[in-house]
């Protein structure tokens, strides 16, 4: 039975249930992803203003790049990336 409270989406390849009405970048961190992407020198970024002004938290949603998982509220069946660490 499905919880109407919350949305199952897929991160990293793996199914995640998320709180209806939360941004993606806490679903994230609540998945236990610590970081979002690397930067062009290969160090680990993440969030850091978390109202989409930096650009740090950005994730791929459905095949899209570059999207600031911040400022997105999870919808039901995205399919959600981080950049792999190198």
């Amino acid at each position: 039975m499905s919880d109407p409270q919350r949305v199952n989406i897929e991160l990293n390849g793996r199914p995640v249930s998320v709180p209806v009405g939360h941004t993606l970048l806490s679903a994230v961190f609540n998945a236990g992803f610590g970081t979002t992407r690397t930067s062009v020198t290969g160090q680990p970024r993440g969030p850091l203003c978390g109202m989409g002004f930096c650009h740090e938290c950005t994730v791929t949603i459905d095949g899209l790049f570059h999207q600031r998982s911040c400022m997105i509220t999870v919808r039901q069946g995205m399919v959600v990336e981080t950049v792999p660490l190198p």
